[in-house]
């Protein structure tokens, strides 16, 4: 019971439900009283720039039109990584508590940095612990990054990555 604490602290369920949020938010719709200020600088770039840039930094994608719509859905290949119990959980209190710590700080910079698009626990103490997706263009790059969380060098973690596609800016539903 005490492993789960360690894992569902406050503090970590906080952090989860700010990521989360974050991730899932819609774009704040204009409303007659603001101000009309886009420019062609701050127009949304275009799906075909979109890919000719993913392309260039080496991921990989395809596309296909949407028959409802008639606009081409951006498919691009992410990586999950499961973060799975290690064989070194023998910390005392205070060291799985800085741990727990610098692990929430590392999915934090993995998400400001732009290389995390989402990262949380499971609900239940199996031995998958938790998921983050990695927006990287190889499974080397979010392998290499998901094994630089303190968790897993310590042992505590350890990181078995999966390719995964999802459609390019579209949001959780």
């Amino acid at each position: 019971m005490k492993a789960i604490y360690y894992f569902f602290n406050s503090k970590t369920i906080l952090l989860f439900c700010l990521v989360i949020t974050t991730a899932c938010q819609q774009p704040k719709e204009k409303t007659e009283t603001q101000p009309e200020t886009a420019s062609v600088s701050e127009t949304k770039p275009s799906t075909k720039e979109i890919k000719a840039q993913l392309i260039n930094e080496g991921y990989q994608i395809f596309d296909f039109p949407d028959k409802k719509t008639g606009d081409t859905i951006l498919m691009q290949q992410y990586y999950i990584a499961f973060l799975k119990k290690g064989p070194n959980r023998s910390q005392n209190e205070e060291e799985a508590q800085k741990l727990q710590k610098m692990h929430l700080e590392h999915l934090g910079r993995m998400y400001e940095e732009g290389y995390a698009d989402i990262s949380g626990p499971f609900g239940d103490d199996g031995e998958i612990r938790g998921i983050t997706i990695y927006n990287t263009p190889t499974k080397k790059m979010a392998d290499s990054l998901a094994n630089l969380d303190p968790m897993v060098k310590a042992g505590r973690l350890v990181i078995e990555i999966h390719p995964w596609w999802a459609a390019k800016g579209h949001p959780l539903r």
